[in-house]
């Protein structure tokens, strides 16, 4: 465990220049004790490990050295062929280098290990798109990329819900999240997310920006979508749901509805169940939400969306029946459910 440790500790060293203890202390899940003792460890044993202090301080490598360290596990080997995800690095333009680079270390891993690593690519594939939808191919991606790379900072036109707007962005990182494509991109010193396939036009200026130290992209993703669905939920509705409603809500609520939805446990005399779960911001949109429950839901609260929802249903009553008046709003229309 150890000496897998010191490993550990010596290649992290190598690949990022200086880390402190307690961040090697979080990575290697043991306490800032033991890493002092291990660095000590790696000093005693030759290493050319350096502590500089302040708060730009932690442990380095003395500048040059370098450590060969070319054994894999076969559970690395594996993983590292699991990484290559060609979509998304055709998308980037870096297929080519990707696939050079997976034949390198093909031919550099030992006979007992290539069998292993060239089954993963034939059994895993990433699909990125949702079900019945397709992948974006942005234009602007592969400068977007480059700018990003090289941190320079690009001019874009932007066509967002409201209007087409110009912007001189900073490209911090690239996400693509069910098939799409987004950009986190510094503006006036506030972070920002872009769809790429709305970025009109691109052209990357030759003009660098200083990367911010501090910025940790998958974080930054995670409190932007967190932040996004709040804002897409931001009301409650209190629903009475049949039991194929009940169903229905866990099989198509998003996560984050699901994590915050209420249901009682105990049924009614009719075996119906009361919800209580976050909605869309207006009531056209909470309503577009709750009509594909059908007559499986009945909105009880807020009474503004019930009145929008009742109007809907007449409406759409009088469209398909021509004017007669439909069934009772209680009856359920969904198919029988065996008992268990």
């Amino acid at each position: 465990m150890r000496a897998s440790r010191l490993l550990s500790i010596l290649t992290t060293l190598q690949a990022r220049g200086r880390i402190t203890a307690p961040e090697l202390a979080e990575a290697c899940e043991v306490s800032v004790r033991t890493i002092y003792r291990d660095i000590d460890a790696l000093a005693a044993a030759g290493i050319p490990v350096y502590a500089d202090r302040g708060a730009e301080g932690g442990y380095r490598l003395l500048d040059g050295y370098r450590v060969r360290l070319n054994g894999l596990s076969p559970p690395e080997a594996e993983a590292l062929f699991m990484a290559g995800l060609p979509g998304p690095a055709a998308a980037l333009g870096l297929d080519a280098a990707m696939m050079a680079a997976q034949n390198k270390v093909m031919a550099a891993l030992p006979a007992n290990l290539r069998e292993n690593a060239g089954r993963m690519q034939e059994r895993f594939y990433l699909d990125a798109p949702s079900w019945f939808g397709e992948a974006e191919e942005p234009v602007h991606l592969r400068a977007i990329a480059g700018a990003l790379l090289r941190e320079r900072l690009i001019k874009i036109r932007y066509r967002s819900w409201r209007a087409e707007k110009q912007r001189r962005v900073a490209p911090l990182g690239l996400v693509l999240k069910g098939g799409s494509w987004y950009l986190a991109g510094s503006v006036d010193g506030s972070v920002r997310t872009y769809r790429v396939a709305r970025i009109l036009d691109c052209s990357v200026l030759d003009e660098p920006f200083v990367r911010p130290t501090d910025f940790d992209l998958a974080a930054y993703w995670q409190a932007a979508t967190l932040r996004l669905e709040a804002e897409l939920h931001p009301s409650t509705v209190t629903l009475r749901l049949s039991p194929f409603g009940v169903k229905l809500l866990n099989a198509l609520s998003p996560p984050y509805v699901k994590a915050r939805m209420r249901i009682e446990d105990a049924p009614d005399s009719d075996g119906w169940r009361i919800a209580v779960l976050p909605i869309g911001k207006t009531v056209w949109h909470a309503a577009t939400e709750l009509l594909r429950f059908g007559a499986e839901a009945e909105v009880l609260e807020p009474a503004e969306l019930r009145e929008k929802m009742a109007e809907i249903a007449q409406a759409m009553a009088a469209r398909y029946h021509g004017g007669r008046a439909a069934g009772p709003a209680s009856e359920s229309l969904a198919p029988p459910i065996a008992s268990s």
